[in-house]
């Protein structure tokens, strides 16, 4: 495995873990540079989950809605 650096977002993280679990979905787990631990999921459907190392989600269900959750608890919808 080889580790990979995110400069898209305030933190960088290292990918600690990746690959597909029984139904097929690739999933990836990292830690970020202050030690929050996050992954995601993409599924078979085109829909993802992300679950970032600062607390905040985006989920998008593969059919056009979204919904991010930040930290502090605010959330996010929009689509269909």
């Amino acid at each position: 495995m080889t580790d990979s650096k995110s400069s898209s977002s305030s933190s960088d993280y290292t990918v600690t873990g990746s690959g597909t679990n029984s139904q097929g979905n690739h999933y990836c787990s990292r830690e970020g540079s202050d030690g929050g631990k996050g992954y995601h999921y993409s599924n078979n459907d085109g829909g993802y989950f992300y679950k970032n190392p600062d607390g905040s989600t985006y989920h998008d269900n593969g059919n056009g809605k979204s919904t991010y959750t930040s930290p502090s608890g605010y959330t996010k919808t929009s689509g269909k």
